[in-house]
């Protein structure tokens, strides 16, 4: 083959586009050049990214909260379709209870955020949506950082066995570790944990 030109073909494993940009009426940036929040539950922020399996891909929805960079909620499904961010927020929205403040949920403009289930849930909370700019991941840089740093130290080297592998790991990392241990300069080395203990005394009702 060599002597001849040839070369093998080697295929590319593909790669799934967690965001599509296809939200219709998409929500403004609310936190473009806005102040970082000053307490819980004024500003959630929302991602979704994938994860190689056995059997092909699985998905993650994140919600954290831009104040403490806690994750409050999380879902893992075998698909993108809007019931996965939806069960993300839902989570989120038990683990916090009803937040008496505005608040704004900021996310990138994927179909997902802009489906109208997802929207209805929105509504029925009082809660503000708000969309990064158009093909702008840096407008949802909390979420992609967190991504980056969740993919590094799971040491991810094999695909998980299954949904239920993933979402057993993921509680370990998330929960046990991320938001009760893990030091973040920007919170003066305290964990999420750590840091709104100490900052704030959060009335869930």
């Amino acid at each position: 083959m060599r002597q001849r030109g040839l070369q093998a073909l080697t295929s590319r494993r593909y790669r799934p586009v967690t965001s599509d940009g296809k939200a219709l009426s998409p929500s403004p940036n609310l936190l473009k050049d806005k102040t970082a929040p000053t307490s819980p539950n004024q500003a959630w922020v929302g991602d979704i990214t994938y994860l190689n399996a056995a059997l092909g891909w699985v998905y993650l929805a994140l919600v954290i909260d831009l104040y403490s960079r806690k994750v409050i909620g999380w879902e893992v499904a075998d698909h993108m379709r809007s019931g996965l961010v939806t069960g993300a927020l839902k989570q989120a929205l038990y683990s916090r209870g009803r937040s008496k403040a505005k608040l704004i949920f900021h996310s990138d403009r994927g179909s997902q955020y802009g489906s109208a289930s997802f929207r209805a849930l929105l509504r029925a909370k009082q809660i503000t949506q708000s969309m990064s700019a158009k093909a702008n991941p840096y407008d949802n840089a909390y979420c992609e950082s967190l991504i980056g740093t969740l993919k590094q130290e799971m040491n991810l080297k094999r695909p998980f066995a299954s949904i239920r592998e993933a979402k057993s790991q993921l509680f370990e990392y998330i929960e046990a570790y991320y938001n009760t241990k893990r030091k973040h300069s920007a919170l003066n080395y305290k964990s999420p944990f750590q840091f709104e203990k100490l900052t704030q005394n959060i009335i869930i009702s």
